[in-house]
């Protein structure tokens, strides 16, 4: 049976703009990082205790646009910490916003990703 989602791809213009930005601001972990075919790398990052990862891929190898594709959103035990960790870090999130359904925030990342944190 299938148990959790393995990989989303993500549609980028500059792989490692990418990984640097989920490694060195949101503290993911790069994974997997192997040519494909000549010029063309299959680099997957993922987060700490993570069973989903996210494949950064060339958008022009793959006939994408940069910033075409998933839609991510991060779930996390604290909004408040991770706002603040991240901003820390360098990234440019916005203000938590409580809603019935839970509290998020937004990551913006490279090619106008926009990423959401959200606790349960």
């Amino acid at each position: 049976m299938i148990t959790h989602i393995g990989v989303a791809v993500l549609y980028v213009s500059d792989q490692q703009e990418s990984v640097d930005f989920y490694v060195e601001r949101l503290g993911f972990n790069k994974t997997v990082d192997a040519e494909m075919s000549e010029g063309t790398r299959w680099i997957e990052v993922t987060p700490p205790n993570g069973q989903t990862a996210i494949a950064i891929h060339d958008a022009a190898a793959s006939g994408k646009r940069p910033g075409e594709g998933a839609y991510l959103t991060f779930t996390c035990d604290d909004i408040q910490a991770t706002v603040a960790e991240l901003r820390n870090a360098g990234a440019t999130v916005t203000d938590p916003v409580e809603e019935p359904w839970g509290t998020y925030a937004h990551v913006d990342g490279p090619d106008g990703h926009r990423i959401q944190i959200h606790q349960k």
